[in-house]
C-alpha cells in the first residue's frame, strides 16, 4: 500500500464548525425553545464530514481499486464499530433492567450495528420527535445509519470521479 499523506492537511477552523454544530444540536435537545432548529446541526456535520473525507481520500495514492476500497472501509470500520458495539452491548443490557418492554429499542441498537437504525425505525414507522421515541436510547443512531449508507456510496463515485487514473 502506498499512501502519502499531506502533514497539513488538519485545519482548525473545520474543528471549529463541527463543534459549532454539536453545540447547536445539544441546545436543541435540551431545549427546543432556546434554538427550535438546532437540528440543522446533524447536516452541518454530514457536509462537514463529506468535506474532510474527501479532501483526505484527495491526499492519498493507492496502487489499485482493491486497495483503495479495502483501506476506505476499514478505516471507517475501525474507527465506528467498537464503539458502538460498546454502547450497543451495555445500553441493551441497562435498558433490559428499566424497561418492561424493550424490544423496539433493542432492535433499533441491533440495526445500527449494521448501518440500518435509521431504515429500522422508518419501517418500525418511528415518529422522531414524538414521546415514545424520547425513551428509545438507540433513536439517535439514525445519522449512523445515514452516514453509513453514505460510506456504501460514496467511495465508488469518489474513485470514479476524483481519483487519479
Amino acid at each position: 500500500m502506498s499512501q502519502k499523506l499531506n502533514p497539513t492537511l488538519y485545519r482548525t477552523e473545520i474543528d471549529g464548525i463541527r463543534g459549532f454544530a454539536v453545540i447547536t444540536v445539544i441546545l436543541n435537545h435540551l431545549n427546543k425553545d432556546i434554538l427550535p432548529s438546532g437540528f440543522l446541526g446533524v447536516d452541518i456535520f454530514f457536509v462537514i464530514s463529506g468535506f474532510v473525507i474527501t479532501l483526505s481520500l484527495s491526499k492519498k495514492t493507492y496502487e489499485s481499486f482493491k486497495d483503495f476500497i479495502f483501506n476506505f472501509y476499514l478505516r471507517r470500520i475501525c474507527r465506528i464499530l467498537p464503539t458502538l458495539i460498546i454502547f450497543v452491548v451495555i445500553t441493551g443490557l441497562l435498558i433490559t433492567f428499566f424497561d418492561q418492554t424493550p424490544i423496539t429499542s433493542l432492535r433499533t441498537g441491533i440495526s445500527s450495528l449494521i448501518g440500518l437504525g435509521n431504515i429500522y425505525l422508518f419501517l418500525d414507522s418511528t415518529n422522531y420527535f414524538s414521546e415514545s421515541a424520547n425513551l428509545n436510547p438507540f433513536l439517535h443512531t439514525w445519522s449512523l445509519g445515514v452516514e453509513e449508507q453514505f460510506y456504501f456510496i460514496f467511495p465508488f463515485l469518489f474513485w470514479i470521479t476524483v481519483s487519479p487514473k
